[in-house]
């Protein structure tokens, strides 16, 4: 919701001050994305509103939910005819977590990943981004499901360091107590290892949770996984992880798709634990093991037992680790999946 022209709307109509944050509630902390249904306002200026204003900036035309219940995903199409995801899982019972995307497409290219096939189209503004939790507080609220919706990570389509001006300015939105009000300790961010932004975000958003997609600690392997690595390499990324961790002491997430006969192997294991440890602080880094969501036919899940056979070297050698829990597979819950279907 664009809340700079309804204000400018409002007091042109010489409407008091105090309505903007009537609408600014009833949207941001409520859910509610029609204005006939803010009775807080009188009918005239709801009906005025809904004839200038879209509280959403994308319109939903497929939401898939899982046979288990514990993941939706919508496809959403913006004002110019593109296409985002956005997915709501729940990993635990009442709580849910909204992924949101930051770009149409991606520029990143991991050949694992079927937004990487769509390409980059164009980046999300801050507007599109925060809207998609909009979305899902408005679906919770429409279809009466309950829990709690605290947790938001970037991770959908999209590289949120290469489009850090806009994702700055959602997460300012969703942190403020003026709009959203999540806890900055709620959200978390993934990068593919874009280093140039991450002293900036640091500063900025010291509170907010850090998680690096990494999939491989071989050079080799990691580049024919993430063609990025040919320019943000291993040996920078330890670097700038260091300092990140230096002078904040924060927890970092390394994220690993778990991905038959590439990286999976106990061999695989031993060189990602060596690196972990270059980089010190293995107190504060958390490895996240998650099986492949199949997308295309050069890649395979591992299987369940090469994933435990994983978790436990690295759990024998005292680092940090979790399986996730795979959710959404019978909704194509993988990032890019639906959208590179239409």
């Amino acid at each position: 919701m664009n809340t700079k022209k309804i204000e400018k709307y409002l007091l042109e109509l010489g409407e008091s001050k105090f309505r903007l944050d009537q609408i600014k509630k009833a949207v941001y902390q409520d859910g509610i994305i029609d204005f006939a249904k803010i009775s807080t306002l009188s009918k005239e200026l709801r009906e005025k509103l809904n004839s200038n204003f879209k509280i959403l900036s994308a319109e939903p035309i497929e939401v898939l939910i899982s046979q288990k219940k514990d993941s939706i995903k919508a496809l959403l199409k913006l004002s110019d005819g593109n296409l985002i995801e956005t997915v709501l899982i729940s990993p635990k019972s009442n709580v849910w977590s909204a992924c949101v995307s930051c770009q149409v497409g991606c520029a990143v290219g991991c050949s694992f990943c079927a937004t990487g096939k769509i390409g980059f189209k164009r980046n999300l503004t801050s507007e599109e981004i925060t809207d998609q939790v909009l979305f899902w507080k408005s679906y919770l609220r429409e279809n009466n499901i309950s829990g709690n919706f605290s947790n938001i990570v970037y991770m959908g389509m999209g590289e949120p360091f290469l489009n850090f001006e806009e994702v700055e300015k959602s997460l300012k939105v969703l942190i403020s107590p003026d709009f959203f009000n999540f806890g900055s300790r709620k959200i978390s961010v993934s990068t593919s290892g874009i280093m140039d932004k991450l002293e900036e975000f640091s500063e900025k958003f010291p509170q907010v949770n850090l998680a690096l997609s990494l999939h491989s600690a071989n050079p080799e392997k990691r580049s024919q996984l993430m063609p990025i690595n040919q320019k943000y390499d291993l040996e920078k990324i330890k670097t700038e992880l260091q300092k990140y961790l230096k002078k904040y002491k924060r927890k970092i997430f390394i994220e690993y798709l778990m991905i038959d006969g590439v990286n999976d192997g106990i061999e695989d294991a031993k060189i990602l634990v060596d690196y972990l440890k270059l980089i010190g602080f293995e107190y504060l880094l958390h490895v996240n093991l998650i099986r492949y969501n199949d997308t295309n036919d050069k890649y395979k899940p591992s299987s369940k037992n090469k994933v435990k056979a994983f978790e436990k070297h690295l759990f024998d050698q005292k680092i940090n680790v979790t399986i996730r829990k795979s959710l959404g597979q019978d909704i194509y819950a993988a990032c890019g999946q639906l959208a590179g279907k239409k």
